[in-house]
């Protein structure tokens, strides 16, 4: 199976292709750049990999949650490859590909996830490792990190930008998160599993998660 994944979620940007046994991956952190980096850097991975879109067996997608017009960039980009292509696509949680990236890293049994969502909130989510696959537990959610503080297992690791950002949760740890943001590689596995299980959408059912409908910016002074 031949895939294409693209993740856009945080400050980071990353895409990554799967071929064969072979996974060939660009990540940069480029705030505010997202747009304009994203299908350069897909099209350079194809020319990479000596793959056209034509050749591709599906599409993977950051579904989120993070920022807001992160979450949509990647959705836009995957809606309009799979319309131009014909092919299914399968959205992964930017927080299981965090935790993913900690059990290939770790071989951990357990992973808190913690992304910075702004406005004194994170979003949370807490992985177990079943069988080399990082399974959700329970829900993700958006909440206050002295929330997420009471919801932490008895052990874990700890991935994701909402660790530093609040006391709450840097005072549960003993060193900082190794992982901060989303990439797309630790997607591709997520993804196959989708696209084996028959969890796949048609681009007119690509959907974004955000957690939380609130705005992350602030009006400008006399703006309504």
């Amino acid at each position: 199976m031949k895939l294409l994944a693209i993740d856009t979620a945080t400050e980071a940007c990353s895409v990554a292709v799967y071929a064969g046994s072979s996974v060939i991956a660009n990540f940069e952190i480029c705030p505010q750049q997202h747009s304009q980096r994203l299908l350069p850097m897909v099209d350079a991975l194809l020319t990479e990999a000596s793959l056209s879109l034509a050749d591709l067996d599906g599409l993977i997608y950051g579904r989120g949650p993070g920022s807001f017009t992160g979450v949509r960039i990647a959705t836009g980009m995957i809606q309009g490859l799979s319309l131009g292509t014909g092919l299914k696509v399968a959205g992964v949680s930017t927080l299981a590909a965090m935790a993913q990236q900690a059990l290939d890293d770790t071989q951990t049994s357990c992973v808190a996830c913690a992304i910075d969502a702004r406005m004194g909130e994170v979003y949370f989510a807490v992985y177990q490792n079943v069988d080399g696959v990082a399974t959700l537990v329970d829900q993700e959610i958006v909440c206050p990190p002295e929330q997420a503080a009471g919801l932490l297992p008895a052990a874990y690791v700890a991935v994701g930008t909402g660790w530093k950002a609040y006391e709450a949760l840097s005072s549960q740890l003993d060193s900082a998160p190794q992982v901060l943001y989303p990439r797309a590689e630790f997607m591709l596995p997520l993804g196959r599993v989708l696209f084996e299980t028959g969890r796949v959408s048609l681009p007119e059912e690509v959907e974004p998660v955000y957690l939380r409908d609130k705005v992350t910016w602030k009006k400008l002074p006399g703006r309504e």
